[in-house]
């Protein structure tokens, strides 16, 4: 019930490897792995050892999906926000290049924010994600 009343009020709970592969394996690559994955309602975000897979069921019946990934390798900044007293909820933004070429003079990003509830510890997503940010940067600027 928690988890239920924490996605109608827009809130991501995390979900088990292999209920992931279950459901979503038909969008991996071949040799791609789910490391860790989460659940809103009917969307899902799950990252693999690749890329962050993004799928929103559209429309009332869902039938209607998009699916979007972010190569781990685009991703150069990531803030974490825990959530406080009150109605505060937990939330994780990554900045990413959504530019074919990472050197570029004409750069192009974006971002994606992702909310928790906020007994939801964000610490272990955020620390995983920043590792991989701060190799990118690295990368980058070399």
């Amino acid at each position: 019930m928690a988890n239920l009343f924490g996605g109608l009020m827009g809130n991501y709970s995390e979900v088990t490897i292999p209920e992931l592969m279950n459901q979503y394996g038909a969008y991996l690559m071949p040799q791609e792995e789910i490391q860790m994955g989460f659940k809103l309602i009917r969307d899902a975000f799950i990252i693999t050892d690749d890329r962050l897979i993004l799928i929103d069921h559209q429309g009332v019946t869902g039938k209607k999906t998009r699916v979007a990934s972010i190569h781990l390798s685009s991703i150069y900044e990531v803030t974490m926000e825990t959530g406080g007293t009150g109605f505060d909820d937990c939330e994780v933004t990554l900045h990413y290049i959504t530019s074919p070429y990472h050197k570029s003079n004409n750069l192009q990003t974006a971002f994606y924010k992702f909310e928790f509830g906020k007994k939801f510890n964000v610490q272990p997503l955020y620390t995983a994600l920043v590792s991989i940010s701060n190799d990118n940067y690295k990368r980058l600027n070399s």
